[in-house]
């Protein structure tokens, strides 16, 4: 395998429950797809018990719920505050692995080094066992896997994995504003956490959220 692959960035525009939808075609292309939600949206995590959810909160809101097919808590997108790519990684390509973190690490170091040249804050890739807290099996951006990247010590970009024996689809997303308690009110109150016990999210400004698909092209291509 060589250090490159010829990926392509394909942008889309609809619901979330869309793209979620979306199957990786046979075979697999090297492609970044980079989607804009055009209505608010829950992900629930694919094993995610949707009893977590307060669905009059969320019809009153406005807000789709949706399960996607790779793991973790609940993410909120909301348009023109997150930016939300899929990376397709097709078996024995550069990025590739056998080892399920594998393609996780590829695509946050190369996520960083697209970063660095955007601006100046510090950036790490977690590479280490994951980091749970108290209420990361329910808020996404609560803990901390293999691949995800780090802000001056504070998550920004989340990463889940859907994985076959024919490409590895990894969805990722970052902020441009982060507002938990909107994310909190959507849960049922029996069970949602305070919004003091949760970790911080970093966020970028909206200029630099929207360029890094393309910053991680020229990286890839």
């Amino acid at each position: 395998m060589t250090d490159r692959a010829p990926y392509r960035l394909i942008r889309s525009r609809a619901a979330a429950s869309e793209f979620h939808a979306r199957t990786v075609p046979e075979p697999a292309p090297c492609e970044i797809w980079h989607h804009e939600v055009t209505a608010p949206a829950l992900v629930l995590g694919s094993s995610q018990s949707e009893a977590v959810v307060d669905t009059a909160a969320c019809a009153s809101a406005g807000v789709e719920v949706v399960r996607r097919r790779s793991g973790g808590g609940a993410v909120l997108l909301v348009p023109g505050e997150v930016t939300w790519i899929d990376v397709i990684v097709p078996a024995r390509s550069p990025g590739w692995s056998d080892d399920v973190h594998g393609p996780m690490l590829w695509l946050g170091r190369h996520l960083v080094a697209a970063m660095a040249e955007l601006c100046d804050e510090p950036l790490a890739v977690h590479d280490g066992a994951m980091q749970t807290t108290s209420w990361s099996s329910m808020i996404c951006f609560d803990g901390l896997g293999a691949g995800e990247v780090t802000m001056a010590g504070r998550k920004l970009v989340g990463i889940s994995q859907r994985r076959t024996r024919l490409a590895a689809r990894l969805q990722c997303c970052w902020y441009s504003a982060y507002r938990p308690t909107e994310l909190l009110a959507l849960l049922d109150a029996a069970v949602r956490p305070p919004a003091h016990a949760l970790g911080p999210v970093a966020t970028v400004p909206s200029e630099i959220a929207e360029a890094l698909p393309s910053a991680l092209l020229d990286r890839l291509r």
